[in-house]
């Protein structure tokens, strides 16, 4: 095999070696962009078609450069090949498939040659650099970093973190805080991409997550997982709920995150601009839960509706702008901390609600089943909300109430099977007058009867493929969401589509119905 020419060059080890050192990158990374610009150079000199390439020997500097020819018995590209006659001329050894290194002299950088090379280098360094930043910080998402205010660019500001540069944007500072060239600032990885300008180092400082990491670094209990942060919720720079629990029932959880004289706390309320801190119990019961986020208000009573995610809240007249907090803040947060809708009444608004909703249930009844408002109230009194209750409940159930004998109770499931069999036939007349398919009459979706499926019809969606072609929230704004939540919707639809799928049929649909498209 022919030998390169080359010659030593002890200043390119000196140059790779001060490079690598300066921008923290792999050595052999730093050759391997010095040989590509001898190379390009040297395509530049002898032409691009051909196959040049460089070599740096990585201990003395030395430079070798040749042209590969591919060995071949026909030759159809003579930049690339050569025949086994020629090559055997310069390398006896050599046979068809293999490699002729044909040696070229040491090319004598001219002005442009020497630019472009440095070019290549500097690009290369700058991408080895990033994928050097990339490699660091990926996996260092959720962590608190420190760092210097580089310089700040229509309000976003640029974080010198030492080994990179992190972006902390405008809408994740806290409000009313700025920063100028030269501040300290922590910040939390919120995310790190590789995007075509280099790796992006995304910070934030009103993250939940970023009070959650304070946390962490202030109470050891909670470092070391005795303490369990399960919720935070955040207005940032103003109000902020945090929910602990201890693992260790001889730790009070809230106690271990205040601190000696509150010295834990307001650690992280003097990183945060003052943003005031609520430090809750969680607890698994989510009515004790909803009462503890509500703090500092008390609270008198809770229902909670767990089909449509909404737990209603009894106040005292004077505990409700407490309870809700200024501008909502206190009732929003505690919303957000807990994943509960939150409704606050006061005392005299949910006795007036039970009362009007006693006599709306007891006019229900007196109407329907034609019986005295005696009778009447002493159903709504046990706890009957509809005729369908009356009609299918256990005879003993009625027998049971206080001054219901077997024929009054025989009597009144009577009536009540009779009422509901003549609202049906009024609801099958409506129906049939609507013009409604029957594979939409007969349909049997939780949470669709046939009163829905007459204002459905009355809107124009007459056909099993009419409700299928709706989208959830579209289905939603028809029933109304008193009648129907985005849930429910979004299952029935998926329901009224099965039949265009047969063979997934079968399958358990999606959680979500996709909007049209």
């Amino acid at each position: 095999m022919a030998q390169s020419i080359g010659m030593a060059r002890p200043e390119l080890v000196q140059v790779a070696d001060t490079v690598a050192r300066d921008k923290t990158i792999d050595r052999e990374e730093v050759f391997e962009a010095m040989e590509q610009a001898i190379q390009k150079a040297g395509r530049s000199k002898y032409g691009h078609e051909n196959d040049i390439r460089a070599a740096i020997d990585r201990r003395t500097g030395e430079i070798k450069l040749a042209r590969y020819l591919t060995v071949v018995e026909t030759v159809e590209d003579e930049n690339t090949q050569i025949t086994l006659d020629k090559a055997k001329r310069k390398d006896p050894g050599v046979e068809v498939g293999g490699v002729l290194i044909d040696p070229l002299p040491p090319i004598d950088f001219g002005r442009i040659a020497a630019q472009t090379a440095k070019q290549v280098i500097v690009q290369r360094v700058r991408d080895a650099e990033r994928a050097r930043q990339f490699s660091e910080y990926k996996d260092r998402r959720g962590e608190i970093v420190n760092g210097l205010v580089k310089r700040v660019e229509f309000g976003n500001v640029i974080v010198d973190l030492g080994r990179a540069e992190g972006l902390l944007r405008r809408d994740e500072l806290i409000p009313r805080e700025h920063f100028k060239n030269g501040d300290r600032v922590r910040a939390f990885i919120m995310d790190v991409r590789e995007e075509p300008r280099g790796p992006q180092i995304f910070l934030s400082r009103t993250a939940p997550d970023f009070m959650s990491a304070l946390f962490t670094q202030e109470v050891p209990e909670i470092y070391d997982g005795i303490i369990e942060i399960k919720a935070v919720a955040r207005d940032p720079g103003s109000r902020a709920k945090i929910a602990v629990i201890s693992n260790d029932s001889s730790i009070d959880p809230v106690g271990a995150c205040v601190g000696m004289r509150g010295s834990r706390v307001q650690a992280v309320v003097a990183e945060l601009q003052g943003e005031k801190i609520d430090i809750i119990q969680w607890n698994q019961d989510p009515a004790t839960f909803v009462v503890n986020a509500l703090a500092p208000a008390e609270v008198t009573k809770v229902v909670l509706d767990d089909d449509s995610g909404r737990i209603e809240v009894v106040v005292p007249d004077e505990q409700l702008s407490l309870a809700i907090g200024r501008r909502g803040q206190n009732v929003r947060l505690a919303s957000q901390l807990t994943g509960w809708t939150i409704d606050i009444l006061t005392e005299a608004e949910e006795s007036e609600r039970r009362q009007e909703e006693f006599r709306s249930r007891s006019k229900m009844f007196i109407d329907a089943l034609d019986v005295d408002d005696v009778l009447a109230h002493l159903l709504v009194t046990e706890g009957f909300t509809t005729v369908e209750e009356v009609a299918f409940v256990p005879l003993e159930e009625l027998t049971d109430i206080e001054g219901f004998d077997e024929d009054i109770a025989n009597e009144l499931k009577e009536r009540a099977t009779s009422y509901i069999e003549e609202e049906n036939k009024k609801l099958m007349t409506r129906l049939a007058e609507l013009g409604v398919a029957e594979d939409l009459v007969n349909s049997d979706f939780e949470g669709l009867d046939h009163k829905k499926i007459i204002v459905l019809a009355e809107k124009g969606v007459k056909t099993l493929d009419d409700l299928a072609d709706l989208a959830g929230d579209e289905l939603v704004e028809a029933l109304g969401t008193e009648a129907m939540n985005l849930e429910t919707a979004n299952k029935i639809i998926m329901a009224a589509r099965a039949h265009w799928f047969p063979e997934q049929a079968s399958a358990e649909g999606a959680e979500t119905a996709p909007a049209k498209g």
